[in-house]
């Protein structure tokens, strides 16, 4: 099985996708603890994020295999924490440091859970709304807009119109 990160960094070192708008920001990559650390893949979400240009990528200082948990695993998720800090909250602090624009993840609890602490951040005062926000390494690709999958005729040039541009079309069947 291959994790979404893998076939996007496929896709795109194949030439099957590429980003054409640039995306001026600057991003921290965030390791998914079972994506990273138990299965080992480090460099094919960053591949997808870097390959969007105008991406200025910059690292966590706890990054790949010494990276730090979101504080989802272990079904921390769904715990509410009453000593101490979160650890999503300490993890969002080390991405902060580095005044990312983005914030990139290739993991669904750790989304939610970055973003949760930014939501914090910004109810209590430390962070302006809309200061950084938190995507998945596929919506970062997303913004730098992939025409080339209309040209190769994996997606028709009537459904990318129908849906206002590149990345809301489904791929025909």
């Amino acid at each position: 099985m291959l994790a979404h990160s893998e076939v996007l960094a496929q896709l795109i070192e194949d030439g099957r996708l590429e980003a054409t708008t640039p995306v001026e920001a600057k991003v921290t990559y965030h390791d998914p603890c079972y994506l990273g650390r138990h299965n080992e893949v480090y460099s094919a979400p960053r591949r997808v994020v870097d390959a969007v240009p105008g991406i200025q990528p910059t690292e966590m200082h706890r990054c790949r295999s010494n990276g730090f948990c979101c504080g989802a695993g272990g079904a921390r998720m769904w715990m509410e924490e009453s000593i101490g800090k979160r650890i999503n909250t300490e993890r969002i602090d080390e991405a902060l440091a580095l005044d990312p624009d983005l914030i990139s993840t290739a993991c669904p609890y750790c989304t939610t859970m970055l973003s949760d602490a930014v939501a914090q951040k910004v109810q209590e005062g430390s962070l302006r709304e809309g200061q950084v926000e938190v995507l998945d390494i596929s919506e970062v690709l997303e913004r730098g807009r992939m025409l080339p999958l209309v040209t190769q005729g994996v997606v028709s040039a009537g459904a990318v119109a129908a849906q206002g541009g590149a990345g809301e079309a489904h791929a025909e069947h």
